[in-house]
């Protein structure tokens, strides 16, 4: 029997135990790392390359992700807000990342971490960082399904979401699970074509592919997704649309340069 709709009505939060609430975000967030950290650790055993390296990157990626992706909603979503109330900017809790954001902290972070300890391209760590990132991308989307948060726009079609918890009658596109399974066959072509092809000889190829991607599936979905502050209603491209276009422009900048040579 075919479903007219899906009733989604799950509370986020797991368990709570006094002050500390667990929710199914913060785990699946955890979870991804978790899943990147052990795909890495493969990689750079499999290359010889010591443990400690691994470890502080580990550390550069995940500060970076929370803080970038904090300050990208800050200042790409609610800049009026939080220019007028600047002491909320910490209150990550109470919900506001930016993958963008996030995405540019990575960056960021991986340029300090090759010029403080590899010594290497900035390019040789984000080819490999490529393919754990975007395994994390999948289950922090999961995340956002978990939170009923950046859904999309009515529809008829069998697998739309009604979001019981948001106050929602009609059913949504569920464009969490849209971007989740566009992020996962990413991962899956960067997994196959470092481990089977000679990729991650061509610098900047993996990179560039992720780019093309994670950004190009994420302005393709914009479409049916509802706009997450209100003044983007009158842009004819909304932010998160206008935020990927760099990055699809470096990422086919990068294909093109690695084959190229």
């Amino acid at each position: 029997m075919i479903l007219n709709s899906i009733n989604w009505n799950v509370d986020p939060e797991i368990f709570s135990l006094g002050p500390i609430h667990v929710r199914y975000y913060g785990l699946l967030f955890a979870l991804g790392f978790m899943g990147g950290y052990y795909i890495l650790e493969k990689m750079f055993k499999s290359e010889k390359i010591q443990q400690e390296w691994l470890d502080k990157l580990f550390m550069y990626v995940v500060i970076a992700t929370i803080v970038g992706a904090r300050l990208g909603h800050v200042i790409f979503y609610g800049w009026d807000y939080y220019s007028q109330n600047p002491g909320d900017i910490i209150k990550i809790w109470e919900g506001g990342l930016a993958s963008h954001g996030g995405a540019i902290g990575v960056i960021l972070s991986v340029y300090l971490f090759t010029k403080n300890v590899t010594k290497r391209s900035v390019f040789w760590t984000l080819d490999r960082l490529a393919v754990a990132v975007a395994l994390t991308a999948v289950f922090i989307r999961f995340g956002n399904l978990m939170n009923s948060e950046i859904y999309g726009h009515v529809t008829d079609l069998p697998w739309g979401f009604i979001f019981e918890r948001r106050g929602e009658e009609l059913p949504k596109h569920p464009t969490q699970l849209y971007e989740a399974l566009c992020y996962l066959i990413t991962f899956v072509v960067l997994f196959f074509s470092y481990w089977k092809t000679k990729a991650k000889e061509k610098s900047g190829l993996l990179f560039g592919m992720f780019l093309i991607g994670i950004f190009a599936s994420r302005f393709v979905i914009e479409n049916v997704k509802e706009v997450q502050e209100v003044w983007e209603q009158d842009l004819t491209f909304n932010m998160g649309q206008l935020l990927s276009l760099p990055f699809i422009a470096w990422g086919g900048y990068l294909v093109y340069k690695a084959l190229k040579k």
